[in-house]
């Protein structure tokens, strides 16, 4: 290393007698060290700000993909309303109603006199067990604060439906 050279060079410099020329080599060797010193803090102070542009550019990319995210659910919720979801669902309940009813009638299930006789054998049942309460005079009201809705009790009864077959 040429700072090592010049020590050595300082002492025989000493030894010959020439403290002067030895003082200023060694002050010489001495600025070198202290240039070297900052540097070395400026490349390392360079290298940190270079590591923070890397990570703020992948924060800013994080935040660009979250953003695009959003954008992109809210077009999703804008052509999608929950009132064309409850029409999906029951067109897809009517059409696995009709299914089931092919399915029976290709099967070779009941014969017509067996359908009928089911039908009145269940109306004979119904009518024993049914006492049909007195039908209120008023109007009742659309809709009574603290109960679902028409939609809500729709989906209800088609998630249970749904869960029974």
């Amino acid at each position: 290393m040429n700072l090592e050279r010049e020590r050595v060079l300082a002492r025989q410099l000493l030894q010959e007698g020439k403290k002067e020329k030895a003082m200023l080599l060694l002050k010489k060797k001495r600025y070198q060290e202290q240039l070297l010193d900052k540097t070395e803090n400026q490349i390392s102070n360079l290298e940190r700000m270079v590591q923070d542009i890397e990570f703020t550019q992948i924060e800013m990319k994080v935040i660009e993909g979250l953003k695009i995210g959003n954008e992109c659910l809210n077009k999703m919720h804008q052509v999608m309303s929950i009132e064309e979801v409850e029409r999906i669902i029951g067109e897809t309940q009517d059409a696995v109603e009709y299914q089931r009813q092919i399915d029976e009638i290709l099967a070779g299930g009941l014969t017509e006199e067996d359908e009928d006789a089911i039908l009145e054998e269940l109306n004979t049942i119904t009518q024993e067990q049914m006492e049909l309460p007195e039908v209120p005079s008023e109007p009742l009201p659309e809709q009574i604060p603290g109960t679902f809705s028409l939609c809500a009790l729709q989906l209800w009864l088609l998630v249970l439906l749904s869960s029974v077959q």
